[in-house]
């Protein structure tokens, strides 16, 4: 896997989907989807993610080439592991900071 999640200095080179690989199918998404929006070298991270209430999750603002859109992801660093909580479509909000637009 060539695509990493970077925290507090810390790469992390795998997400497991394994918890959470239906409810990304709910959103008509594919983990393989996401896994490009994490690939992407122009990706966004905002960590923590400005919604989390423990801080232990990360935004990732990415593009899929396979979906041909910009994807929100979701990630949970607990115990050195990195768990994808969900993925969606980004929002027009989301687009406009992912294209530098906007600061967070």
């Amino acid at each position: 896997m060539s695509y990493f999640v970077l925290r507090r200095g810390v790469r992390y080179w795998k997400v497991d989907w394994s918890y959470r690989r239906e409810h990304v199918a709910e959103k008509g998404l594919t983990v393989e989807q996401a896994d490009e929006a994490l690939e992407d070298p122009e990706r966004l991270v905002i960590d923590p993610d400005p919604r989390s209430v423990t801080g232990d999750s990360v935004r990732i603002i990415g593009y899929s080439s396979t979906s041909q859109e910009v994807l929100t992801v979701v990630v949970v660093i607990h115990d050195g592991l990195v768990y994808g909580a969900t993925a969606w479509r980004a929002n027009k909000h989301e687009r406009r900071l992912y294209r530098g637009g906007e600061q967070t």
